[in-house]
């Protein structure tokens, strides 16, 4: 069934559903009807000369500019074409399919004052996978996402670059391919295209759900390398977890008692020595947990941006009111980057520490050290580990908060900016390097549990089963380059936790 828009009620699971399995649109028949309204009220304003911003004034700068009514036209293709000054990668096609569905949801809700029939060509782009080329840098996230927001547009215009069927076309062949007409905007629709928070905002909800994949995969990667080291359980105790309820917490712990669950190497030293474990291993549910409820939150921000309007100014019929505001200023979505960045990149943090228990001979004699199978001529994962040190030392760097810089533009007209767009894309980078991190701990550790005399609990071992499929042991050094960014994509799909929710639930 395809995905009705209203403005009001957009999920993320529709998100992911459009931006990844190209699930169709269409716009609710109320939402028809507040946009044609809005429309009605737009051109009446301009056919009474009303003095209103970016309707018959110029933008930013120049809002005192009175525009003539011959030339409405012209202004508003002059916004999207001057604005369009992206520069760097393209948006991926899922990232720039998010960033087309919101735009459509925020004109669906009938505040923007474009025409439908504008709207249904955007509408109809989507559901044919034209998609527009758009520079990932170039917005500061003040009056929204500007410049990359303006490439979208330009392909309405036949003009720009779009990705059609595998070939990366001029705007008007892959309008024309596809059976879509250009669109030639009128009054306020270029502000209705271009002003508003939804590249941040699709890249920060595309990586939101990453991250909450990833934190269920951490504790089945802490689990592995708890039972590889012989850890003991008692750490994930409910008792103790009760007593400090944080959510998140208390999930995490869960998943791992859970995962530890009738494994044969963790009852083999039920009665030895070791009373507690290294803090990497014991504290991974207050580490995770506090990521989890971190994500909680930013989930919320996102949940209401991606129904909000955020384009200026908003129209109001029913009030007989244009009002220009700041609800392009992307602060919520700023923040909630800056710290999906900075809590998954402790993911990956405390994963490297549980690598380092497992390959430093120093914190653990009864493995090889570095699991290298002929230790001295074999290395083993002593370079993976080093790899993952790189990762987790970037991700510091990039877990520096964006929103708390900002820099004027548009002649200090736009003197305070939030530097959202920017959060999002470290956010994005933080995601990728985490999955790698997870990847090479999960080697690591089932490597050194085929070491062991025991068998891991059934849900680790189908785990590790699932690994061997494409990820040999560790026989002799062999380039695992390959092996570790295959582990990577593993991280960052679902099918590890789907596996383990056939043996035991997982939060």
């Amino acid at each position: 069934m395809p995905v009705s828009l209203t403005g009001n009620d957009l999920t993320l699971s529709d998100l992911k559903d459009v931006a990844f399995n190209h699930t169709r649109i269409e716009l609710h028949q109320d939402s028809v009807k507040l946009v044609n309204i809005c429309r009605n009220y737009v051109e009446k304003i301009t056919q009474e000369n009303r003095v209103v911003y970016g309707l018959t004034t110029g933008f930013g700068k120049f809002s005192t500019v009175r525009i003539h009514p011959d030339q409405i036209e012209e202004l508003q293709e002059n916004l999207i074409i001057s604005h369009a000054t992206g520069v760097g990668s393209n948006l991926s096609i899922p990232e720039t399919r998010a960033v087309m569905l919101l735009r459509i949801n925020v004109l669906a809700k009938g505040h923007s004052g474009i025409r439908l029939s504008t709207l249904q060509t955007l509408i109809d782009m989507l559901n044919a996978d034209i998609h527009p080329c758009i520079p990932e840098k170039g917005s500061v996230g003040a009056s929204g996402d500007l410049a990359p927001l303006s490439h979208l547009a330009l392909v309405l215009l036949g003009k720009g670059k779009a990705e059609y069927k595998g070939e990366i076309l001029p705007g008007a062949d892959a309008m024309s391919r596809a059976g879509i007409k250009t669109v030639r905007l009128k009054a306020k629709e270029g502000l209705a295209l271009n002003n508003g928070t939804q590249v941040m905002t699709a890249v920060a909800a595309l990586n939101l759900l990453r991250a909450e994949n990833i934190c269920q995969v951490a504790d089945i990667s802490a689990a592995a390398s708890i039972d590889a080291l012989l850890g003991t359980k008692s750490a994930f105790d409910p008792l103790i977890h009760k007593l400090r309820p944080h959510p998140g917490q208390l999930s995490s712990a869960d998943n791992i008692n859970r995962l530890l669950d009738n494994s044969e190497l963790n009852s083999s030293h039920l009665f030895c020595k070791n009373v507690q474990d290294a803090y990497s291993l014991r504290c991974s549910p207050q580490v995770h947990g506090s990521v989890r409820d971190s994500l909680s939150h930013i989930r919320k921000i996102i949940e209401i941006e991606i129904n909000s309007a955020t384009d200026n100014p908003l129209i109001f019929p029913e009030e007989d009111k244009v009002i220009s505001g700041g609800n392009f200023h992307g602060e919520p979505i700023a923040f909630a980057c800056d710290l999906l960045g900075i809590t998954v990149a402790e993911i990956g943090n405390i994963a490297d520490r549980r690598l380092e228990h497992i390959l430093n001979p120093a914190l653990n004699r009864e493995l090889n050290p570095f699991l290298a199978p002929r230790p001295g001529l074999d290395s083993g994962f002593m370079i993976a580990q080093v790899t993952t040190a790189a990762l987790a030392s970037e991700n510091k760097v990039l877990a520096h908060p964006s929103s708390v810089d900002s820099i004027p533009t548009s002649a200090n007209q736009e003197d305070h900016v939030s530097m959202g767009t920017i959060g999002a894309m470290k956010a994005r980078t933080i995601v990728d390097n985490v999955a790698v991190i997870l990847g090479i701990e999960l080697m690591a550790s089932m490597q050194a549990i085929e070491t062991r005399q025991f068998k891991s609990s059934p849900a680790l071992e189908a785990v590790r089963l699932e690994i061997r499929k494409d990820v040999a042991f560790l026989e002799r050094d062999r380039q695992i380059t390959d092996d570790i960014n295959f582990m990577a994509k593993l991280v960052d799909s679902d099918v590890l936790p789907k596996i383990v929710k056939k043996y035991i639930r997982i939060n």
